[in-house]
């Protein structure tokens, strides 16, 4: 069964580069790009990523900030 992550809130300048790491950060796959009218806004993880229990959310904004969030999957 596929795993989805939602992200329900966000701040910053739209729009917005949305990734999905390992617990570290150093590995990452972009998304998607969206705007804040797409959220709340949910996509499956990727194969590679499937076998995790935690991942990281990586959003960067339109002025490059970048903001981290680790969730369970």
């Amino acid at each position: 069964m596929a795993k989805l992550v939602t992200i329900t809130t966000l701040t910053g300048t739209s729009p917005f580069d949305v990734y999905l790491c390992d617990n570290t950060y150093n590995n990452c796959i972009y998304i998607d790009t969206i705007i804040t009218s797409d959220i709340p806004y949910s996509f499956t993880v990727p194969t590679s990523f499937e076998s995790l229990t935690t991942v990281g959310v990586k959003v960067i904004d339109d002025v490059n900030c970048t903001i981290k969030n680790t969730v369970n999957i």
